[in-house]
């Protein structure tokens, strides 16, 4: 075991010479680099700062706006102004979501943007995936076009507040109530109980049945000979009338107004009956105005065009032989017209001739 000994020193001997070359190494490298390192250390720690308070910023500016937003909705509403527009609750509501998503965009840009300078300090070539995001980019755009323009559309939709759930609104390729407000796809439910999927960015107009007031319209078709007096008289009784009953008088919100003459026929007339509504209830006001308005006619007397007419006690009774059509010249056989157009009977046979 004694001759092993000294190859055993020199072993360790070689590894501690070793590491202590490779620590003066290490140390020459270090002293070399740690400037570098320092630089890009501060340049690492300048970028998230830089970051951290313009998202800041940007996320605070954000917010003010939104507030300020809200401050001029409470303003209005409960004003003439306000009650043409939807609620002061509903436009927070609102306005807090699209701020959501605004903040949300913003964040990862910024920080994006970060990711990207701080890749930049480590010397890493950034041209490669810039290249490559670009053309992703343009072929996601080309393919996903219409998905881009119902993503816009719906983000200023909801921005505009142009309608909600529960509103009904005249899409121009479905009309229904709201079921769903989405950034991509709005879901309505029309008349019949069909769920319509639009996609925000084919509506080109909208019209909403829901925001504001509505007008019920009636019109009422008399005979010619009525008194004009009379059925205005008879109108606005009723009108008074609904206006004073529960629940109408909460669901009109103006008086009932007698508009005059439509129009003016041979044997009828068309008189105008108008009331503004609460939104959404304009059907409900005029199908209760019809049904009034006719009962009131009947106690008045006054007769609606397409009802039974009494027939006149001086008028001469009608003549049973004036449906008759008058007797044809053909009905006899022995008729100048019958022989004429009779068929002419064939030759009568003689006797045959010899060769």
């Amino acid at each position: 075991m004694f001759p092993s000994a000294p190859a055993a020193g020199r072993e360790d001997s070689v590894t501690l010479e070793e590491a202590q070359e490779r620590a003066t190494d290490a140390a020459s490298w270090v002293s070399e680099n740690w400037s570098t390192w320092l630089e890009t250390g501060l340049r690492i720690l300048l970028i998230i700062i830089v970051a951290s308070a313009l998202r800041v910023i940007v996320r605070k500016t954000i917010t003010n706006l939104i507030d300020r937003m809200n401050r001029t909705a409470s303003a209005v509403d409960g004003t003439a102004l306000g009650g043409l527009l939807v609620n002061a609750e509903r436009r927070r509501q609102r306005s807090q979501a699209i701020g959501s998503v605004l903040r949300s965009v913003a964040s990862f840009l910024i920080v994006g943007t970060a990711a990207l300078m701080i890749l930049d300090t480590f010397k890493i070539n950034l041209a490669p995936l810039l290249a490559s995001a670009g053309v992703a980019g343009v072929a996601i755009g080309f393919g996903a076009r219409n998905l881009v323009t119902d993503f816009l559309s719906g983000v200023f939709m909801i921005l505009e507040d142009q309608y909600g759930v529960g509103d009904t609104i005249d899409a121009g390729v479905a009309t229904g109530e709201v079921v769903e407000v989405g950034l991509r796809v709005t879901k309505l439910r029309g008349p019949n109980g069909a769920v319509w999927y639009v996609r925000n960015g084919e509506v080109k107009r909208i019209g909403n049945l829901s925001q504001g007031w509505s007008t019920a319209s009636v019109e009422v078709t008399v005979r010619a000979d009525e008194d004009l007096d009379k059925v205005r008289d008879t109108l606005a009784e009723v009108g008074a009338l609904i206006a004073k009953d529960e629940p109408w008088n909460e669901r009109l919100w103006g008086p009932v107004e007698v508009l005059g003459l439509d129009s003016v026929l041979l044997d009828s007339m068309v008189v105008g009956v108008s009331a503004k509504t609460m939104p959404g209830q304009d059907l409900a006001v005029a199908r209760e105005l019809r049904w009034r308005i006719k009962k009131a006619f009947d106690a008045a007397g006054i007769s609606i065009v397409g009802g039974p007419q009494e027939a006149a006690e001086d008028d001469a009774p009608a003549d049973p032989s004036a449906g008759m059509a008058a007797p044809s010249a053909y009905a006899s056989a022995t008729s100048p017209q019958s022989l004429a157009a009779s068929p002419i009977p064939p030759p009568a046979s003689g006797p045959r001739l010899r060769k």
